[in-house]
């Protein structure tokens, strides 16, 4: 065994490291951050256990938006799993669509519209998180259904 493995299983056990996680869709609650908001967002996983990112799924409804906004300290990402729309940042204009990654920098003022025909549905990370769990976590309940859950685990695309 190299030095290197033997310090990284020796650094693990001392317990610096928090074990792995594995999370699924079982008991997802989904949120709209404000009234009246399009956009419904279910937090995947928490800034916690010694990680200080968020992760989110995000759905856009056909026409659904959020409102332009902007994190001081935060890269947001979003992976988009299905459907397409369009990014708006800074006054930069980009088409989105499935199997895309947007990275938005800190300070940036942006927004994203489901300009498609069908729902849009991205993950979405927050590092560091800087509050975003617990905003969405504030807001007003939101549903998802058999379909938003289906593009989540992978067993079929909405309308199939």
């Amino acid at each position: 065994m190299s030095a290197d493995a033997g310090s990284v299983r020796d650094h693990h056990d001392a317990g610096a490291v928090p074990p792995p996680q594995l999370h699924g869709p079982g008991g997802l609650r989904a949120f709209h951050i404000s009234p009246g908001d399009s956009v419904r967002l279910a937090v995947l996983h928490h800034p916690d256990h010694g990680y200080g990112a968020s992760v989110v799924l995000e759905v856009w409804d056909p026409g659904g938006a959020q409102p332009p906004n902007s994190h001081q300290r935060s890269v947001e990402t979003f992976f988009f799993l299905h459907g397409s729309g369009t990014a708006h940042c800074d006054g930069h204009v980009r088409a989105v669509r499935a199997g895309q990654l947007l990275v938005l920098a800190p300070r940036s003022v942006h927004r994203i519209v489901n300009d498609g025909q069908e729902r849009l549905y991205a993950i979405t990370t927050m590092t560091p998180d800087d509050g975003f769990a617990a905003l969405i976590e504030r807001g007003q309940p939101a549903d998802l259904d058999a379909s938003d859950l289906a593009v989540l685990t992978g067993d079929r695309p909405p309308g199939a």
